[in-house]
């Protein structure tokens, strides 16, 4: 578990990134040497447009499992949700003072095992869990977050994320399709630059 004042740090940092990436555009990595900075761990980096006081996504890009230290992890996916998410034009230098910084930091997922495909959904705890949909080469992952901020039950929630990975909504019920679900610690700006929370 991290702590707020550390998950505090790796927002500031994915922040400092941010606004050196854009005004810059270049991006020159930080080193980190406190310990928590150094473990391996899932990451997501998360950037919102605060609008008319509701928050609209502007790039979202992180790695599902431990492949880097956090405070490369942290730097790295910055860079990519502000220049290389697909859904969105790079983030500009007008947009930096209406932009909201999110970190999450994944546990390991784990494959739902369970008797009946059905009973999938009475194994997610809707807000805590997210989801990972696997078929193949096809992979869908949605933060636990997401299932609040948009209202969804378990069902519907499997069959986003299905549908996240190129999948018919459905497919969670068949076997060949692999559904595992992870947790995360969620820190985020109240407002950009400013006060910064666990969610």
């Amino acid at each position: 578990m991290l702590t707020l004042e550390q998950g505090a740090k790796l927002v500031r940092l994915a922040r400092e990134t941010l606004v050196s990436f854009v005004t810059k555009g270049v991006f020159q990595q930080r080193k980190e040497n406190e310990q928590f900075m150094l473990e391996k761990r899932g990451t997501f980096v998360t950037l919102n447009r605060l609008f008319e006081g509701k928050k609209e996504l502007r790039g979202c890009i992180g790695y599902p499992y431990p492949v880097k230290p956090l405070y490369i992890a942290v730097q790295e996916l910055t860079v990519a949700s502000a220049s290389k998410d697909p859904r969105f034009r790079p983030v500009s230098k007008e947009e930096l003072s209406s932009i909201v910084v999110e970190v999450s930091v994944l546990t390991l997922p784990e494959e739902i095992k369970v008797a009946r495909r059905i009973d999938i959904a009475k194994e997610i705890r809707v807000g805590v869990d997210g989801l990972i949909i696997t078929k193949g080469p096809y992979s869908g992952l949605l933060l636990p977050q997401v299932a609040t901020e948009f209202g969804m039950d378990a069902e519907t929630f499997l069959s986003e994320a299905c549908m996240k990975a190129g999948l018919p909504p459905d497919s969670w019920l068949l076997g060949d399709v692999s559904v595992s679900r992870f947790q995360a610690e969620i820190f985020a700006e109240e407002e950009p630059g400013g006060k910064i929370v666990k969610l």
